[in-house]
């Protein structure tokens, strides 16, 4: 007996007039109301919005940190599994006789901008930077911080964040979106995906929220690189004009100049969205490709190259070796009481003054042992350091909470974009092809964006010819830093003005596309939607990013905490997802397994 067809009589109901002609109206009305009760928040009541955000962040990590980070890891596990498997990585994204639409290079090329964005611009050098002063390795007390031993702690972790772990988050959203569009001529939209397990429910209310999230999600991810991609435009503009309104304080970007260059950045996107993908998006893309050629080659030239390399190989070696130990890493947050339980008997009364700075994730062993005071500093200098190790868990927590869940919840809020744009591309694939070429082709090119720019970073710091200037430097300018170190006149100003504007073309890459995707799944799939909405979300992405970083201060905690906070529910629908694709592909072997004996007989 045969079993049942696969659901696929999707009607996602849209409207037939008025100003909401083409789309479905709660997916609509819903997302945007959302969106806008969020700004309404953060404008009328700054302090409450960013607090709440940072108290719901805390409670949240405290309660989810392993959710998120074993998640991430099922979801790289599954698609090798997928891939691997002769019976599924066989199986093509189209008919049995389609081919890809694009050739590998054109494909490649496209994952490749795909991938390279102004994350990479803010954190290339930021990253290895950071994590060679901080990672579990010099938490632990194995190696010491900034040191020539602590490199290989800093890609291990810096490879985690950018390889194959990230970019299966966004390839679970758009294998699960290209399987059903190609092989089940299904709308290309969120719920898609899930209709194997939902079924006709698909078309009703739980259809809607999934797309709701959606949407939600893929705000929340642009709003964060946007923010961290207008300070660093900031920085690059400080440094070639120095006017002062730009920055208050130490080198920190001012509301002000933070909310002129947003303004600029949104208009510029909105006008490009307006255009459409075929010309707005298209150019600018290929205008980045060679302005991002052309800054590694810079690095290239000027920069640590050989180290680079030395590196490039080392930790790719080393990151395949760690990739299980680093997948089943997740940790909870230390109570007080567990603190207590892992002290000698003599620390113990001074739980309370030792617990928070051993807890600390940024706090260093030496500035812990300084910070004592009383009769804790009485203590014997070998009592005091097994209280700093005993707080080793609370510290893992708090780095991984810190550094790789923020990274996971910004991956995830980002992949119905991305997952939207590698299920486009890729029609034609085999399942294998699309895994294998869109998780390790850019995560290769991504650890050498890291280790050829964060490499530079790193031996200038470790020779001593930079002397501290990088490592103060704020995230968002320790790229224009580095470069000042490495080159100096005409050539400084020239490259740090392409930075400022590869940092421009970028963000505006990241919003139009952003605004694109958001329309399509409010539009149940449609690629050409209506011009008026791509403009009103393009001012509803501006308040949503300017509000919230009036909120956070000038600074983007807000952002950030409602980034992560927002992504939670949509990791829920990317696991879903793959029960779903596999619960489809299982179905589907066992159709054609059953068709073939029918031939036969």
């Amino acid at each position: 007996m045969s079993l049942q067809d696969p659901f696929t009589d999707l009607k996602i109901e849209r409207q037939d007039s008025g100003f909401y002609e083409g789309y479905n109206l709660p997916i609509a009305l819903v997302s945007k109301i959302a969106v806008s009760l969020l700004v309404l928040w953060a404008l009328v009541w700054p302090l409450n919005a960013n607090d709440t955000l940072r108290s719901w962040k805390s409670g949240l990590l405290s309660e989810f940190n392993v959710f998120y980070n074993l998640s991430v890891a099922l979801f790289a596990f599954f698609l090798f599994v997928v891939a691997l498997l002769p019976a599924t990585g066989r199986m093509r994204l189209g008919g049995d006789d389609e081919r890809p639409e694009f050739t590998n290079f054109s494909w490649f090329s496209m994952m490749f901008g795909a991938g390279l964005g102004v994350g990479l611009m803010v954190y290339a050098t930021a990253e290895p930077l950071g994590l060679w002063q901080s990672n579990p390795l010099t938490m632990s007390g194995e190696v010491a911080p900034k040191s020539a031993e602590a490199i290989q702690g800093a890609y291990r972790y810096t490879f985690l964040h950018t390889g194959f772990h990230a970019w299966a988050i966004y390839v679970v959203t758009g294998l699960s979106l290209a399987y059903y569009a190609y092989t089940r001529d299904m709308p290309l939209t969120i719920r898609t995906a899930l209709t194997p397990l939902l079924g006709e429910y698909s078309n009703g209310v739980a259809g809607h929220v999934i797309d709701i999230l959606g949407v939600v999600a893929t705000i929340l991810g642009v709003a964060v690189t946007i923010g961290y991609g207008v300070s660093q435009l900031v920085d690059g503009a400080f440094l070639i004009t120095s006017a002062q309104w730009l920055m208050e304080g130490v080198m920190k970007p001012s509301t002000s100049g933070l909310i002129a260059a947003l303004a600029l950045v949104m208009m510029m996107s909105t006008l490009s969205a307006v255009s459409g993908v075929g010309r707005g998006v298209k150019y600018l893309s290929n205008l980045n490709l060679i302005l991002s050629l052309i800054l590694l080659a810079v690095f290239v030239f000027f920069g640590s190259f050989s180290f680079a390399i030395r590196i490039y190989g080392q930790a790719l070696v080393d990151y395949i070796v760690n990739f299980i130990p680093l997948s089943l890493q997740a940790h909870s947050p230390m109570s007080q009481s567990e603190y207590a339980a892992a002290l000698p008997p003599e620390a113990v009364p001074f739980v309370a003054e030792l617990f928070p700075g051993a807890t600390d994730a940024w706090d260093t062993r030496d500035s812990f042992l300084a910070g004592l005071s009383g009769d804790v500093a009485d203590l014997p200098d070998t009592t005091k350091q097994a209280a700093y190790d005993a707080g080793t868990p609370g510290r893992l927590f708090g780095w991984q909470s810190g550094w790789t869940t923020f990274y996971w919840a910004w991956w995830i809020a980002f992949s119905p974009f991305v997952g939207l744009f590698l299920a486009r591309i890729s029609r034609g694939r085999t399942v294998r092809e699309f895994i294998l070429g869109a998780v390790v082709a850019p995560s290769l090119v991504c650890f050498a964006w890291m280790t050829i720019l964060g490499g530079s970073a790193i031996d200038l710091e470790l020779n001593g010819d930079a002397d501290g200037a990088i490592l103060t430097a704020s995230t968002t300018a320790t790229l224009f830093v580095t470069l000042s170190e490495m080159i100096s006149g005409h050539l400084l100003i020239i490259i740090s003005f392409m930075c400022v504007v590869l940092t421009m073309t970028f963000l505006v890459t990241s919003a139009d596309s952003g605004i694109l995707v958001m329309n399509t799944i409010m539009s149940g799939g449609a690629e050409k939607t209506g011009v008026m909405h791509r403009v009103l979300w393009g001012g509803l992405l501006t308040l949503v990013i300017g509000t919230l970083l009036m909120a956070g201060g000038g600074g983007l905690e807000a952002l950030t905490n409602s980034m992560i906070i927002g992504a939670l529910p949509f990791s829920v629908v990317l696991l879903l997802m793959c029960v779903s694709l596999a619960k489809a592909m299982i179905n589907d072997l066992r159709r054609a397994r059953h068709e073939e004996n029918e031939t036969e007989t």
